[in-house]
């Protein structure tokens, strides 16, 4: 996936039978999924304008431009999509893109490499970094005091993980 854009939501599967889908917003106000398109699928083949309908179970209804058939929607069902990041507002210098994050080498407060972020999760109570390391990946809590550093600029995170969570 290009750099150039960020995965705002995903499309969770139809909804009704004349071509609307369910869709999941990622972005911090649901509603604003509509006004950063055209929404890209993962693979660049596929362009969307949105069309938000009414709020449904996590979600919303949408129509999205050339898919007409219930059949045509349900295809869909998994597929994420994506903004061109221009069209993103600016952050806070606190507050990151989960895509900004991806990659990143992770230090601990001595230096000592970690492992790299290889996913931003979020299961409900707070985002987690999947950090990948020789023999599997740890998880952790992605905080101010766990992580008193995201330097975007030299492409590392400076953590200070509870002890004994990387042993």
């Amino acid at each position: 996936m290009s750099q150039s854009r960020v995965c705002v939501g995903a499309i969770a599967g139809a909804y009704g039978v004349r071509g609307d889908v369910r869709l999941k917003s990622f972005c911090a106000d649901p509603r604003a999924i509509a006004e950063y398109g055209p929404l890209w699928s993962e693979d660049g083949a596929q362009c969307f304008e949105v069309t938000l309908g009414a709020a449904v179970a996590q979600g919303f209804s949408a129509r999205l431009s050339g898919v007409a058939t219930r059949e045509a929607a349900e295809a869909l069902r998994g597929a994420r999509l994506f903004a061109p990041r221009d069209r993103l507002p600016a952050l806070p210098d606190d507050e990151f893109y989960h895509a900004d994050l991806i990659g990143l080498e992770v230090v601990d407060t001595g230096g000592a490499v970690l492992g790299r972020v290889k996913a931003v999760l979020n299961h409900g109570a707070s985002d987690l970094l999947e950090v990948a390391r020789p023999g599997g990946v740890v998880l952790i809590p992605f905080t101010r005091a766990i992580v008193p550093t995201v330097d975007l600029g030299a492409g590392r995170i400076i953590a200070d993980p509870p002890e004994g969570l990387f042993e």
